[in-house]
């Protein structure tokens, strides 16, 4: 099975392809407040069509760039116009129909659209969507959930684990904790009294937030960015802000790795939707594996690739490969256990390199970014 694959670099600002003038006038007005600088197509250039079909590849400059852009909005007119035209990710099918119309809903498919917006009531929306891409000017970063299959599976320590090991690697890396009732990633990290934002400095966030400002606004831990959350009574962050925040985030690019909590609110449901990749960590017990096909049902339900990691030591007649028949999902390996970690030892999960669970993220991450396969 293919891993998850950083987004791809894509160059210029977004496509637009309508005849429609009014609904034109309106994306032009959208990328013009998002500081975006759009091409208008009509169609999709033959050459594009041709290479689609296996013939000779499109011209360099010829057309408005269907692969390179790095979104494309496809107005409701134009859709018999693209069809043919290579699949790709970023494509909106935008117009001003009813969303609840089985029409509008079958030409998303049949030009794998992402999404099927009506103006102006997804303008806000929208505007939000191209104002990432202008500001994105490289890779954005892979994001990696890590969620509990059963009550203490060890889900918070892998996810440090893994923030730790890719920033061990050089990769520029973010840490965030999703699960307000955890405890804190920022205790497990020795880290409560480090300076910086929290998760309830941004609730009041309604639009975009800077990549860079967030960044350099949260607690450096380990060379990595931590957003975990204070020792305050606040708990509940809007999904609104929770989108924001973590779009910004995947725009600085790198590594983003998410601490799950094993209930789906609003909030989790905007997290679940920006991750490339979750991993399901279950311990090799009944009950546990009984646990995780519950959690698995919800979260496979919204997430687009969710992978299991199962952790030792296991029941009698249970292993690893009996794990994943069991709760039938494909393997993102076996998770060794490591005596001496947390913020009682003074050390942090995956901080010793030659350590088992050292070893164990290294080797996820020479997968996961080199595109190949994750288990």
């Amino acid at each position: 099975m293919e891993g998850p694959v950083p987004g791809e670099v894509r160059a210029g600002g977004p496509l637009i392809v309508t005849e429609d003038p009014d609904l034109l006038d309106d994306l032009l007005r959208l990328c013009a407040a998002a500081g975006a600088e759009p091409r208008v197509q009509h169609s999709v250039p033959e050459q594009t069509r041709d290479a689609a079909a296996g013939g000779s590849p499109p011209r360099s400059g010829a057309g408005p760039g269907w692969e390179s852009a790095p979104l494309v909005l496809v107005g409701e007119d134009a859709v018999g116009r693209v069809r043919g035209a290579p699949r790709r990710g970023g494509v909106l099918l935008v117009g001003r129909h009813r969303t609840e119309d089985p029409e509008v809903w079958r030409a998303g498919v049949e030009i794998g659209a992402e999404q099927v917006l009506r103006l102006p009531d997804r303008e806000a929306w929208l505007a939000d969507r191209i104002a990432d891409v202008a500001e994105g000017t490289g890779r954005q970063a892979l994001a990696v959930g890590v969620i509990g299959g059963c009550g203490g599976a060890g889900a918070s320590t892998l996810a440090c684990a893994l923030a730790v090991g890719a920033a061990r690697a050089g990769e520029r890396t973010m840490l965030v904790d999703a699960d307000p009732l955890g405890g804190g990633l920022d205790v497990l990290l020795a880290g409560e009294h480090a300076e910086g934002l929290r998760w309830p400095d941004f609730a009041a966030s309604r639009g975009r937030v800077g990549a860079g400002a967030l960044e350099e606004s949260l607690p450096r831990l380990h060379g990595l960015r931590l957003l975990s959350w204070d020792r305050g009574d606040q708990v509940v962050v809007p999904p609104a802000a929770v989108r924001s925040v973590l779009a910004a985030a995947r725009r600085r690019g790198g590594v983003v790795v998410v601490d799950l909590p094993r209930r789906l609110d609003d909030g989790v449901a905007e997290v679940l939707a920006q991750l490339d990749l979750v991993l399901l960590v279950v311990p090799g017990e009944l009950r546990a594996v009984a646990a995780a096909g519950r959690v698995a049902g919800a979260v496979g339900a919204v997430a687009r690739d969710l992978r299991l990691v199962v952790r030792g030591p296991f029941a009698p007649g249970l292993d690893a490969e009996a794990v994943a028949r069991l709760l039938a999902l494909p393997s993102a390996g076996e998770v060794p256990r490591e005596a001496g970690l947390g913020p009682a030892a003074g050390e942090p999960p995956g901080v010793r390199a030659r350590g088992p669970l050292g070893r164990f993220c290294s080797g996820f991450w020479e997968r996961a970014l080199a595109g190949g396969g994750a288990g």
